[in-house]
């Protein structure tokens, strides 16, 4: 059983546009979520999924129109990002790095021109996929500040580079990799972008969830990069251009999670629709402690849901220079948004009960799916200090220049 797959929601779709892209996305979803349990089973990537999404266009929606891209905002990514969610959330969270990341270098102009049109262009033209790779195995996640071990040593032409990158996200399956490493000799940290064919892919990736993101190790031995393709040099404590948009799209990491809740909500609710056992006279759905667990599901949902499309209208909304003023906020609806998708798919297998562990049935997968979101950046820790701090700020600006009456 894969569990009751709903008709596209769409509430928040806001143009014609929107809801033809969320109907295409949709029937995909449909699709993936027959094959979810096999991929699952066998820890396998999706060639067959990527390879849909290629051919519906998919991977170019975030490039930009003068490349061939069709340049759609945060907010109809998120969209589609939370369908595709409610059908694989494997599939969903391994693509949402690659079009979140061309979105992101859509709006922080981080690649050099020539660059970022090379990658462009191959991405519309070949579907080729991109994703960054920074964590490794003695350093943690990037975002806690640790030096790579990886190194880049210089010689003629360009650069050589050697290491390991843990967590490589859709790395089977990826054309371009954007990867740190140290500059030997200095105490700088480069980013390069290195080919996908020039790697290679230590099969790791055997976990409790997400088990088909593809997020193996990739190995790079003595992998030559030309000069060209040296994105940046920083200065220790000095953050990548990349950081400059203010983080937003992130967002596909919520949306990712999200949907995987509201898959197990439709299939709670279905359940409960449909169950009627023979000690009653009606389905399950009618009794008042089954409905309290449904209205706590929509209310979960609901919150999260409206908070994180309010943000992504009001980051697409917003200058460039504001953008990076929203990541407080941005931060605070991955951490409200995962948390509720935890508890939503709780409160599904409760209503369907014991039956929701068995392996032949949706839930026990999306119960081991959605824990991953918790492991996902920015971590809950780092969330809610930068909440403080930015309510700390707030409070002393008013302090110090109070607002006057006219």
């Amino acid at each position: 059983m894969t569990g009751h797959i709903a008709a596209p929601d769409l509430w928040f779709a806001r143009t014609e546009d929107e809801v033809r892209r969320l109907q295409a996305i949709a029937r995909l979803a449909h699709r993936f979520a027959e094959r979810a349990a096999r991929h699952d089973e066998e820890a396998s990537f999706p060639h067959d999924n990527i390879q849909d999404l290629r051919d519906l266009g998919y991977v170019r929606w975030t490039v930009p129109r003068a490349f061939g891209g069709d340049e759609i905002p945060l907010y109809t990514m998120l969209l589609c990002q939370e369908e595709l969610a409610r059908g694989d959330g494997s599939t969903a969270l391994a693509i949402g790095w690659h079009v979140g990341m061309m979105l992101n270098l859509r709006f922080s102009h981080a690649f050099p021109p020539e660059v970022y049109e090379e990658v462009c262009r191959s991405v519309v033209q070949r579907g080729s996929l991109i994703n960054s790779c920074a964590t490794e195995p003695a350093t943690g996640s990037p975002s806690r500040g640790g030096r790579p071990q990886t190194t880049a040593t210089r010689v003629e032409g360009g650069w050589r580079i050697t290491g390991r990158k843990t967590f490589s996200t859709l790395s089977p399956a990826l054309d371009w990799i954007l990867v740190t490493a140290g500059i030997d000799g200095s105490e700088d940290v480069g980013e390069f972008l290195v080919r996908g064919a020039d790697v290679e892919i230590i099969e790791t990736w055997n976990v409790m969830g997400m088990r088909a993101t593809g997020s193996h190790d990739i190995v790079l031995r003595d992998v030559f990069v030309p000069d060209v393709h040296l994105i940046a040099r920083m200065a220790p404590g000095q953050r990548s251009a990349r950081n400059q948009d203010g983080g937003g799209w992130m967002l596909h990491i919520p949306a990712c999670y999200l949907g995987i809740a509201r898959a197990a909500r439709d299939a709670a609710v279905h359940y409960a629709a449909t169950y009627q056992p023979n000690s009653l006279s009606h389905p399950i759905a009618e009794l008042p402690h089954i409905q309290d667990k449904l209205g706590q599901m929509e209310l979960k949902l609901l919150s999260a849901r409206t908070l994180m499309y309010d943000l992504a209208r009001r980051y697409d909304e917003a200058s460039p220079e504001q953008r990076p003023k929203l990541r407080p906020q941005l931060g605070a609806v991955k951490t409200l948004a995962t948390n509720a998708a935890v508890e939503v798919v709780d409160l599904a297998m409760r209503v369907v009960g014991a039956r929701s562990l068995w392996k032949d049935m949706v839930f026990e997968r999306l119960y081991r799916d959605v824990r991953a979101g918790l492991h996902n950046p920015p971590m809950d820790d780092v969330v809610l200090t930068m909440l403080a701090r930015h309510a700390l700020a707030e409070v002393k600006a008013r302090v110090e220049a109070p607002w006057e009456e006219a």
